[in-house]
């Protein structure tokens, strides 16, 4: 299944991420910067405001966000945002149901389960406690469990193995256009 496209280059959008049952969790804006094979690649400049009920952040360093390319969902549970030069992480991969544009906003619900590169190579899965309350007390369909597992499971692999989009240079290219 896939999603409408991006809106064009330049523009700005809004992303809203939800927990499962439409409770409100990170929102922010960002500037489109364009698409390719991965998918369409989001712009959000150091001191980017991140809000969420009870918490803001500010973005540190320049960061791109990959919004995965049309595919099966499977290929498309998930949401990549890498860090530029000084960051807190190399790449922070958010599992998600698979994200979707509506206008100028794009939706995703975040289903917990992070997969992260520090700084250092080292990978590793976040926030796996979570998830598992998460799939009990918030009434996570099976479906929804297996895709989560799986698209974490994939998405890691590929992480480790540095295969692009996550080989450094791709999202090198992208944090240059900011």
């Amino acid at each position: 299944m896939s999603s409408p496209a991006a809106p064009p280059a330049g523009s700005r959008v809004t992303v809203a991420m939800t927990k499962w049952g439409a409770r409100p969790h990170w929102t922010f804006e960002a500037e489109v910067l364009g698409s390719d094979a991965h998918g369409d690649w989001l712009g959000l400049p150091a001191g980017t405001a991140l809000e969420r009920p009870g918490a803001s952040y500010v973005a540190p360093t320049d960061q791109v966000v990959l919004v995965p390319a049309a595919g099966p969902d499977l290929g498309r549970a998930w949401l990549a945002t890498f860090h530029g030069k000084g960051g807190p992480l190399a790449v922070y991969v958010d599992v998600t149901t698979p994200p979707a544009w509506d206008g100028d906003t794009l939706r995703a619900v975040d289903l917990d389960l992070d997969v992260l590169r520090g700084l250092t190579g080292r990978t590793w899965v976040d926030d796996e406690d979570e998830f598992a309350e998460h799939r009990v007390t918030l009434g996570y369909p099976a479906e929804v469990c297996a895709l989560a597992i799986a698209s974490c499971d994939r998405v890691r692999a590929v992480v480790e193995a540095g295969h692009a989009p996550y080989d450094g240079a791709t999202a090198r290219g992208w944090l240059a256009r900011l």
